[in-house]
């Protein structure tokens, strides 16, 4: 008692009966402990520090009656190890870490009449386990005969049993359970789930085990920009399932995510999505699982309107259409790698500039799909940068989640030559064709809305074809000399007479009666 041993002494007389090593040292009971004590009946190892226990450890030891390792630090118990005690009579296991009962763990406890399992982390465990037990069954064949069968105690309180579908053919035992098997505390009680925390096993009513079924009330989801967006999927599982959510094949993190039950068998979990953008869009998943399996279901977010170069037939705005808004849209700067757009909104109903959203819509001319940028309130321009070389673009601004109308897009064209632009960087240069605008950008960089402004004819009668028989004249010079050539400016500058441009020298004019080259169209630029 209380020594500082720190294994099995080795010297133990042969003819020893009962050994009682407690409050020491030991951790672990290793292959045949005991080999030279083979008349050991009574073995008590109570209250030391054994985690271990060899599969051979009770190796030699056909005469065990009683085996006590209460207060130790079992986890686990190799029960095969009971082949070489078939006369054990009492087992105390009382007081350990066991978390798992295998399914044939008593099946080597033939004549055990007192089994103590109590105070242990046994949460779940299935009824087959004392069905196989041969006490059991020496008892269902006996029943109804004369035949007289020695009692066996039973002990499994005190554990933090979870009473869910898994239990169910355990808690049917427990309530039918008689003797020979007698329960020394029949009044197991349930630790959880919550609703049946503290409830005793004979209260309770426990439905059959069923794999996850995900749910969800609208699976295809449209948000204007700026609102809280709150996705939620239904859950029906037996036991309850682990419920998690992915985007892009990621893991969202837990914190957006909350799971509540709202029946037995029946949970909700609610992703929430603060002020949806449009690079939120996609398709969420909520996927469930228990020990049966998983199932998933996905949910699809569209953030604000699909773009569309021009309104699709049957296209619906998602927000309110405001009549009478229209977007001005000019280019204020140009970059040696992109542009600069500004815009404002004229709008027939008088509304705070601090409400207004914009989208903007960037990307290749040809492509089905532009990149959706959302522009929050009070904010008029932006860089659109990083451009390929060589790429016809198309950018359009709008107001909302409306589609962009006409006059609300720059079509431009990025130039080839990178070194040249990155040596110069200029001003756009504007060559007006009749008055639908064509932007230069340097190093072959060109620019055009989809059409023309309002009022742009009545104020440019006289300097639409100046300019245009200006960039004609100079087509015998080399490209660099015809683009330098033109007068510098933002497209606030279109209608405004030429002159001193950074000191660059204007146009030439046409002689009276000399023939105009034939018109280009402009997609002939592209």
């Amino acid at each position: 008692m209380s020594a500082l041993l720190r294994q099995i002494p080795a010297n133990i007389p042969q003819d020893m009966r009962k050994i009682r090593i407690e409050n020491s040292h030991l951790t672990e009971l290793p292959r045949a402990s005991f080999e030279n004590v083979s008349a050991l009946e009574y073995l008590w190892l109570n209250f030391n520090n054994i985690t271990v226990m060899h599969i051979k450890s009770l190796e030699y030891l056909p005469a065990l009656k009683e085996l006590r390792l209460q207060g130790n630090k079992l986890s686990s118990v190799p029960w095969t190890a009971f082949q070489d005690t078939p006369a054990l009579k009492i087992l105390d296991l009382k007081h350990n870490r066991l978390d798992v009962l295998p399914e044939h763990a008593l099946r080597y406890l033939p004549n055990l009449t007192y089994l103590d399992l109590s105070s242990n982390q046994l949460t779940v465990i299935s009824r087959d386990v004392f069905y196989s037990w041969p006490v059991y069954q020496r008892s269902q064949r006996a029943e109804g005969q004369i035949e007289a069968i020695s009692n066996a105690v039973l002990a499994l309180h005190d554990n933090p049993w979870i009473c869910d579908c898994r239990l169910r053919g355990f808690v049917q035992f427990i309530k039918s359970v008689g003797p020979p098997i007698i329960l020394m505390n029949s009044y197991l009680t349930c630790s959880s789930p919550k609703f049946r925390a503290g409830k005793f096993f004979h209260e309770v009513e426990l439905n059959s085990c069923m794999k996850p079924l995900t749910s969800a009330l609208d699976t295809n989801l449209t948000v204007p920009v700026g609102l809280n967006v709150t996705l939620t999927c239904f859950v029906q599982a037996s036991p309850s399932p682990a419920v998690w959510w992915t985007y892009a094949l990621k893991l969202l993190r837990p914190f957006n995510v909350s799971v509540e039950p709202i029946s037995e068998e029946t949970v909700r979990s609610e992703l929430l999505i603060p002020a949806a953008r449009p690079v939120d869009a996609g398709n969420y998943t909520c996927t469930a699982a228990n020990f049966l399996g998983n199932t998933s279901v996905t949910i699809t977010l569209w953030v604000g309107a699909p773009w569309a170069s021009t309104p699709a037939a049957g296209w619906a705005p998602i927000g309110p259409v405001e009549p009478g808004t229209h977007v001005e849209v000019r280019i204020a700067k140009q970059t040696v790698y992109g542009i600069t757009l500004e815009w404002f909104a004229a709008t027939a109903v008088a509304a705070e500039p601090g409400e207004t959203w914009y989208t903007l819509l960037v990307g290749r001319y040809d492509a089905a799909q532009k990149d959706a940028i959302y522009i929050g309130p009070g904010v008029n321009t932006y860089s659109v940068t990083d451009l390929l070389p060589a790429t016809k673009y198309e950018v359009c601004v709008a107001v909302r989640n409306q589609a962009p109308r006409k006059g609300q897009c720059v079509v431009f064209v990025t130039g080839s030559d990178v070194s040249q632009l990155e040596q110069r960087e200029k001003l756009i240069h504007i060559i007006v064709i009749v008055c639908a605008m064509v932007l230069a950008v340097p190093a072959g960089m060109y620019a055009c809305t989809a059409e023309a402004r309002p009022g742009c004819l009545a104020r440019c009668p006289g300097v639409c074809p100046r300019r245009r028989r200006g960039g004609q004249a100079q087509a015998a010079g080399s490209k660099e000399s015809t683009l330098d050539s033109l007068p510098a400016g933002s497209e606030d500058r279109l209608c405004r007479p030429e002159g001193g441009h950074g000191g660059r020298r204007p146009p030439a004019r046409e002689e009276p009666g000399k023939t105009r080259p034939p018109h280009r169209n402009s997609a002939d630029l592209y």
